[in-house]
């Protein structure tokens, strides 16, 4: 037997057909025993989950995050760009604000309104019932844009390089397999394949990763990482690809990532991705009921900080075996005729047989487990936001059945929307850039919401609303424009220039500005907040107490240990 083959052998068939059942059969035994304990169908669990320790919390924010546009997406970036977005990874210390600072604040509006929140609950409390509306709509049309639709495509780019798949039969074979994994395994089945395909994924990237630089070096792992260095510092017509900043506007990618812009503007979606996208946060908000505050703020702030470790890994997991595929392709260690298909050739190249299997086993658990994380969040802000309010009194199983059917809906509307999303810009741009338009009028609703008692509820939904019209119109342009890059004639388009054709992270600031101004603008001439709402962002003696007891030593030597990691990774490929 051939252990060195490039191909999938019987020996990795075998391995991935067992794996793939020892899985489905340690996720059912997870789920049937939970509906034991729980003595029937409870849809709060079926939707967060009860009370999971620290460490599965930390892995299934991990997992979310996680998905095939990493595999294909980030790997792709690496092979052609280099290190230029690592930015938009390099985010662990900005989950540690989501454990810090955001988690007390849910858990106090959970305390207030007697049950688990989604994060439209939060800005109907403290702002009006419109804003937490639109908020739920808002997701949800974000998620089929930017999560279900991407997945899927970057799915079946990966299947189809790894295993010579048809790019469709593996789309839509993911959706269909994830949609009844969500529809029958809720939270609980989520939190278990996070647990699974967690240590397997980050094992089996780091092997691609030092078997890669091996196969660069002769050999030798040093050696391997001084030629990727050295080959990826000369592109970019002399510039590199080995810094995460471009200061000089003879840089070609300069015009991408324009300076210590792109830090900012990487910094506002990850504000709010990390600290109050519903499919992040809805993983620290599980619970066990009469459970004190301290404990329970404690295991969430301690997940976080996990998170923030595992967040470091996906620039050595995914974007550096990307720059490592490029390198080996110009030495003509194999053929790689588009960047995309980086990581799945590398595994394919590097790994050897019956280990091929077992990654591919991490990555499949992966690419489920991130989808069904978008489709269980959905299925939430439907049945949470919209279903209950308008049919109360219903049965737990019938809760759990409309998540269901809204997980179909989104299903359908997600492939709907894949082709449109194929004729658009690159992966990542297209993703990044409708995130970029979303970003800033959560990040001031959330921020002011919390932050500020002088805020009004109406200015509030204004500014959200505002704010997501705003970014609609540019998308528009966007379309219309290639992102700004066609010329387009007449005095209109002349005159609006500065709106369709700024970079698109100069936007996303000069967006969050206008933002800021705006809501205390607003806030100005319109009724103040009522005592109430006040309350609700306001911590009593006892809360203050409980956050207290809730950190010691381990809370803030890890958070200091993720900050130091970033700052290491920024310093190293500044």
């Amino acid at each position: 037997m051939n252990w060195n083959s490039t191909e999938f052998i019987w020996l990795d068939w075998a391995v991935l057909a067992v794996g793939i059942c020892g899985v489905v059969w340690a996720v059912y035994r997870a789920i049937v025993k939970d509906k034991q304990a729980q003595k029937g169908e409870d849809s709060s669990a079926y939707l967060f989950g009860k009370g999971e320790p620290w460490y599965v919390i930390g892995m299934a924010i991990f997992a979310a995050n996680i998905g095939s546009e990493h595999l294909v997406g980030l790997a792709g970036t690496g092979a052609k760009s280099g290190v230029g977005m690592a930015h938009w990874e390099m985010q662990g210390w900005m989950i540690l604000i989501l454990g810090w600072l955001f988690v007390p604040f849910y858990q106090l509006m959970i305390n207030k309104m007697g049950k688990i929140i989604t994060m439209p609950d939060f800005l109907k409390f403290r702002y009006t019932q419109r804003t937490g509306s639109w908020l739920s709509i808002i997701t949800l049309v974000a998620y089929i844009l930017t999560k279900v639709s991407v997945t899927a495509l970057t799915g079946g780019i990966f299947f189809k390089y790894l295993w010579g798949l048809n790019f469709w039969v593996g789309a839509i074979g993911l959706i269909l397999v994830t949609a009844i994994f969500t529809v029958f395994g809720g939270m609980k089945g989520v939190m278990t394949l996070s647990t699974i395909q967690t240590p397997i994924l980050i094992i089996g990237s780091f092997l691609v990763l030092f078997l890669g630089l091996a196969a660069l070096g002769g050999g030798n792992i040093a050696e391997g990482w001084s030629s990727m260095m050295d080959y990826c510092g000369q592109l970019n017509n002399g510039y590199g690809t080995t810094h995460m900043f471009h200061w000089e506007e003879g840089d070609s990618m300069y015009q991408e990532y324009p300076g210590f812009v792109v830090f900012l503007g990487a910094s506002i979606i990850g504000f709010w991705y990390w600290c109050t996208d519903q499919h992040i946060v809805q993983r620290v908000l599980g619970q066990v009921p009469g459970e004190d505050n301290a404990e329970v703020i404690k295991r969430a702030r301690r997940g976080t900080i996990a998170a923030g470790f595992f967040k470091v890994l996906p620039c050595f997991m995914f974007l550096i075996p990307g720059m490592i595929a490029a390198a080996l392709a110009q030495k003509g260690v194999f053929q790689m005729e588009e960047t995309d298909a980086a990581f799945a050739i590398m595994v394919q190249q590097v790994l050897p047989a019956g280990i091929k299997g077992i990654v591919t086993i991490g990555f499949i658990c992966a690419l489920v487990a991130s989808l069904a994380a978008f489709f269980n969040s959905c299925a939430t802000l439907f049945t949470e936001d919209f279903y209950k309010p308008m049919k109360k009194g219903m049965s737990e199983a019938h809760y759990v059945f409309v998540g269901r059917v809204a997980t179909v809906v989104v299903v359908i509307l997600g492939f709907l929307w894949l082709p449109v999303m194929m004729s658009m810009d690159t992966l990542y741009n297209y993703l990044q850039g409708i995130q970029s338009l979303l970003a800033p009028a959560m990040v001031v609703v959330f921020a002011c919401g919390i932050l500020s008692k002088t805020v009004t509820p109406k200015a509030g939904e204004y500014t959200l609303i505002v704010g997501f019209l705003i970014g609609m119109l540019r998308l528009v342009t966007n379309v219309f424009t290639d992102t700004g890059k066609a010329t387009m004639e007449g005095a209109f388009w002349e005159n609006t220039a500065w709106f369709w054709q700024t970079n698109w992270l100069v936007f996303e600031c000069w967006l969050l500005v206008f933002l800021f101004i705006f809501i205390y603008a607003v806030s100005l001439c319109t009724p103040k907040p009522t005592q109430a709402q006040i309350d609700a962002i306001t911590f009593t003696k006892d809360f203050r107490k409980s956050i207290s007891e809730s950190w010691g030593a381990f809370d803030v030597i890890g958070t200091l240990v993720v900050i130091g990691l970033c700052a290491c990774f920024y310093a190293y490929f500044w």
